[in-house]
């Protein structure tokens, strides 16, 4: 079994440019799968890539972190090309890892690029549970078009380099993305909005209070739970707001000890965490429009929720 090197392993100097562009690149690649793990594994895979060229190829590069980006994004499109198929035989409904606080650190689109705010996503909007999923819904090259584009505001031109696509192609591609936000955004809520709603769930989840819950849940609302086949959940979306909080009553009634439910930051937006024994269960990501809960994501696959566990302990 062989090693990937670390940026900070690598024998010899190495250039600032190179140590300092892997926090930059691990938040890119989370974007483009949906998974941590999967981002970091991506990013190592593009530091062996940069190693492995001899020193005089390296030297060429002139600007480092431009060379990384796109390797890493070129890594991260082969893998979304063949994650539906992995995904076909997974257990259950699949959701993007869902992340605590802790685990997102600040990003800065790249220097010296003009954008038109109407045509780009804040990065915080970006890592949301409900625009994570969104995302799941586009193609590969779309996402990575747009990923690339509208969010980390890179130029056509590299998004082409990555693609194996013409800039306008892109441009096309990153357009088609845009309008498949456009078409399901919904009025923004304050965030202490938000946690007033989240919070007010908690309770009358508590209580086991199905009125107080259906008044929170909008009437189309939708649940979807991810247990990966390692954790017992539901398999299929609940849809429509009273069927979620019969479902969430029940959940509480057959609880086989008590949980513990704290009110923590998920994907950067106010959620839910249930606790057993010190040790998380389930992470509860929420979509709220106006106050109403319209759709409810619950991890429970383990290998999800280890940032988690590392972050409570």
């Amino acid at each position: 079994m062989t090693t990937r090197p670390d940026p900070g392993d690598a024998p010899g100097p190495v250039p600032d440019a190179v140590i300092s562009e892997r926090r930059q690149l691990v938040n890119l690649a989370y974007r483009l799968l949906g998974s941590l793990t999967e981002a970091e594994d991506a990013v190592q895979e593009a530091y062996a890539r940069w190693y492995a060229l001899s020193p005089p190829q390296r030297a060429a590069i002139q600007s480092p972190g431009a060379w990384l980006s796109t390797v890493a994004s070129r890594i991260c499109l082969n893998l979304l090309s063949s994650a539906r198929a992995r995904r076909e035989t997974y257990v259950g409904e699949w959701i993007p890892e869902p992340l605590p606080q802790s685990a997102l650190p600040g990003i800065a689109p790249p220097d010296g690029t003009a954008a038109d705010p109407a045509d780009h996503v804040t990065l915080d909007e970006s890592v949301t549970m409900a625009f994570l999923v969104l995302l799941e819904s586009m193609t590969p090259p779309e996402r990575v078009a747009f990923i690339l584009h509208d969010v980390f505001r890179y130029p056509f031109a590299q998004v082409a380099e990555v693609t194996g696509r013409t800039p306008p192609a892109c441009r096309q591609l990153a357009s088609a993305a845009r309008r498949r936000v456009r078409d399901s955004a919904a009025p923004a809520t304050p965030a202490a909005r938000q946690a007033g709603v989240i919070r007010a769930f908690k309770a009358a989840w508590a209580a086991k209070d199905i009125d107080a819950l259906v008044g929170l849940l909008a009437p189309d609302a939708t649940a979807t739970a991810d247990g990966g086949g390692r954790a017992v959940t539901f398999l299929r979306p609940i849809e429509g707001g009273e069927q979620v909080a019969r479902a969430w009553v029940e959940i509480a009634r057959r609880a086989a000890a008590p949980m513990t439910l704290r009110e923590r930051t998920v994907n950067g937006r106010p959620g839910l965490v249930a606790e057993q024994d010190g040790r998380v269960l389930t992470v509860f990501a929420f979509d709220v429009a106006g106050m109403r809960i319209r759709h409810i994501w619950a991890v429970r696959n383990p290998e999800k929720l280890r940032r988690w566990t590392a972050d409570v302990g």
